[in-house]
């Protein structure tokens, strides 16, 4: 399947909608966007919906030609918004015009999620056109995965009947490398947190209360110092109680992959590796659980020196986790930590943000092997790879719980796409390739 100037111009249209769902002030634009999704769904020949929440809006669509329980049913889920970008967070252009340099389409979201989902709605689309599908078909498109997802569970809930399906399909996760297609078969849960620290009632000349009245930042940093030891294991009390032990064929597939410690380093940019003794680099990512600090915030930040003593501080903190850890359990408990060993000398709050369980799914059982046969149709008979993958869906738990079904990770990411970074990147030619794993999908798990 070429890649026409038509889909090619449609996935640009898609990407130069700025649908930042973290920014309250782009209401507006989100719900444009799931209005233009829904019109191309229409386009296609499926049923679209827009359904509201008190959120972003969800969109829906379907394929549903056999009548009820006459073939498989598959729910193909993604997302339409994205994260945070401006020039000045070091984009080489504007985040959301996008360009194709080598081969790669630079903008926000390229990857992370729409260029992923688009080349779904590219196959299915295709395939409409030369006689439908070979199972019945629903998107699900949201647009709050980047901030927790917390209304698309009520919309399945709502929904439920009219969602019912035997499998469920993301591409939303990374492939090894180039030309190496991969069946992700675990996802790391998140726990997200925020504390806040607060010392005297205002900013203080540091010259004349310093030395006599504590800093936050001081108490602050010594307590994110103590989240981890000197090998980097959490220190959190109980945070390791609950981890999954990972079976030796999974340590060997983690092997199998090819990708080193230097190549790690490489795709990340460091200067050098760390983390817990006795795992290589691709194993701490999918199959250890971290604690990460990812922003602080306190004092004077503008230009040139300012002697002050801050009145606060504060720092946003994820906790990535591994099977069959607790989101909220973990947070409990890092709580708990927190406020044990912080001083009297401040004042702590800590503010519970989203969470999401981690995720498992046996790739030799259920749908497992006939995504497996559709890769290798798709890449060329090449190697498929398994990946435990470090980021998070949560939407794929609730999926589980909710449609009490599984879901086939299937991505089409690569490991310097950038996702989530400046210049985020995707393969041009990965959308016809996508097309093509999803009409091959599809084709497989009809015969299941």
């Amino acid at each position: 399947m070429a890649l026409s100037e038509q889909r090619k111009s449609e996935y640009f249209e898609f990407l130069r909608f700025p649908t930042v769902s973290a920014d309250p002030t782009r209401a507006k634009t989100m719900q444009e966007c799931a209005d233009w999704l829904g019109k191309k769904f229409g386009e296609m020949g499926m049923e679209g919906e827009i359904v509201p929440t008190a959120g972003a809006p969800v969109v829906l669509a379907k394929w549903k030609k056999s009548g009820v329980g006459k073939r498989r049913t598959v729910l193909i889920y993604g997302h339409y918004d994205v994260q945070p970008a401006e020039i000045g967070d070091g984009w080489t252009g504007d985040p959301f015009e996008p360009r194709v340099i080598n081969g790669m389409v630079v903008a926000r979201g390229s990857t992370d999620n729409k260029g992923q989902i688009f080349s779904h709605m590219m196959g299915v689309a295709e395939r409409i056109r030369s006689g439908g599908p070979d199972t019945d078909v629903i998107f699900v498109v949201e647009g709050e995965e980047e901030v927790g997802s917390d209304n698309l569970e009520g919309v399945l809930r709502a929904r439920k009947g009219e969602l019912a399906c035997d499998v469920a399909v993301i591409s939303d996760t990374n492939m090894a490398g180039p030309d190496k297609p991969t069946l992700t078969y675990g996802l790391r849960g998140i726990a997200a947190l925020e504390v806040e620290l607060t010392g005297p009632s205002h900013d203080l000349h540091s010259g004349v209360y310093g030395g006599a009245v504590v800093n936050p930042i001081t108490v602050l940093t010594r307590l994110l110092a103590g989240l981890h030891d000197d090998n980097g294991r959490v220190t959190v009390p109980g945070f390791y109680k609950k981890v999954r032990k990972v079976a030796a064929w999974e340590r060997k597939a983690a092997k199998d992959l090819g990708v080193s410690d230097a190549e790690v380093r490489r795709q990340a940019g460091s200067p050098a590796l760390a983390g817990e003794p006795g795992f290589s680099a691709i194993e701490r990512i999918g199959m250890r659980p971290t604690a990460e600090i990812n922003g602080i915030t306190g004092g004077y930040q503008g230009p040139g020196p300012k002697t002050v003593l801050p009145s606060k501080a504060s720092a946003k903190l994820t906790f990535r986790l591994v099977p069959h850890q607790d989101p909220k359990e973990i947070a409990d408990w890092v709580e708990k930590d927190l406020k044990k060993r912080c001083p009297k000398t401040v004042k702590i709050k800590v503010v519970r943000h989203h969470g999401g369980f981690p995720y498992f799914c046996d790739p030799t059982q259920g749908f497992g092997p006939a995504a497996f046969r559709a890769l290798r149709e798709a890449w060329d008979g090449k190697k498929i790879q398994y990946l435990l993958e470090g980021g998070t869906i949560p939407i794929v738990s609730v999926i589980k719980k909710v449609l009490g079904v599984e879901t086939l990770l299937v991505g089409l990411s690569l490991p310097d796409c950038r996702a989530h970074g400046p210049d985020e990147t995707f393969p041009i030619e990965y959308l016809e390739r996508g097309a093509k794993m999803n009409q091959a999908l599809l084709r497989e798990i009809s015969k299941v």
